[in-house]
């Protein structure tokens, strides 16, 4: 069975960072297996368990703790169900599986079934975006309403850009360690705002993990008509990988019900616009759920 993982040591390290996250979430958060379909998912809860279901599906070529920790606030408000994604850093299964087609809204309907959970809210920054529009086009019965942060699965940067902005300095950093490409890699990710604790694991994922290139694919107009589930869409002015003005001008043609917030921040958001969009993702979620 192929890994992600390009070395046992590199694996080794990076789970080391997802157990420094992990801890910093603070207590009560639980942890167990889950068997799919797909191999075996490991995720994360916490929350009260009479709480109303929240699924959190994280960015990819991260770990799952670190963009869970954005969503902090809602933590004493929902029953938190948080998978580490199959094919990325962390204790799922290690071989990746297609994100063009249904196979991710088949693994999260398995988990749904598992946790007997009929539907459920969904929210779902950069890779777990792109998720959430795979659900919606083939199983979104299960879909109460989803928050996409930075999404994938609407619109891309253009390739010049990616190549010049994260490609280029990337080829660099795999080949000597340069800090400097390291840091311009990270700047551009999150305008100049990345706190040194993600930028240090960026780097060893970069270093360490054949990373998932194969994106959720852009979602049609067709593939939607029978989602109608009410959908928040929070996006980066200054996102390298999915430019927020035109995720927004694409989601209002193919996405029935959105609302649409376009903050002033990267692909990853800083720690102010963090606040904004949690008191945002709080206010829809009290509407709609």
């Amino acid at each position: 069975m192929s890994s992600i993982y390009r070395s046992e040591e590199g694996k080794s390290s990076i789970l080391e960072e997802y157990e420094v996250y992990l801890s910093e979430l603070g207590e009560g958060i639980t942890r167990e297996y889950v068997e799919t379909r797909f191999g075996r998912t490991h995720v994360l809860l916490t929350g009260p368990e009479d709480g109303k279901p929240l699924f959190i599906l994280q960015g990819g070529n991260c770990v799952n703790p670190m963009t869970l920790s954005w969503f902090s606030s809602l933590f004493q408000s929902y029953r938190i169900i948080a998978p580490d994604t199959i094919g990325h850093p962390g204790y799922s299964e290690e071989t990746s599986i297609s994100a063009r087609f249904d196979s991710l809204a088949l693994w999260v309907s398995d988990l749904l079934d598992h946790y007997e959970i009929e539907k459920s809210a969904f929210i779902g920054p950069s890779f777990g975006g792109g998720i959430i529009l795979r659900l919606a086009t083939y199983i979104p019965e299960r879909i109460a309403c989803s928050v996409l942060v930075a999404p994938a699965g609407l619109a891309v940067n253009s390739r010049m850009k990616t190549v010049h902005d994260i490609t280029l300095p990337l080829v660099k950093y795999r080949m000597t360690s340069s800090p400097a490409s390291l840091q311009k890699i990270t700047d551009n990710l999150s305008c100049h705002c990345m706190k040194e604790a993600d930028k240090n694991l960026i780097g060893k994922i970069f270093k360490h993990v054949s990373l998932e290139q194969d994106l959720p694919k852009l979602a049609e107009r067709e593939e939607l008509e029978n989602y109608s589930s009410p959908t928040l869409l929070l996006v980066g002015e200054k996102d390298v990988f999915f430019p927020g003005d035109k995720c927004i001008d694409r989601a209002r043609q193919i996405i029935p019900n959105v609302q649409a917030v376009k903050y002033d921040t990267g692909h990853f958001p800083s720690q102010d616009v963090l606040q904004e969009m949690n008191a945002e993702i709080q206010q829809f979620l009290n509407k709609h759920y």
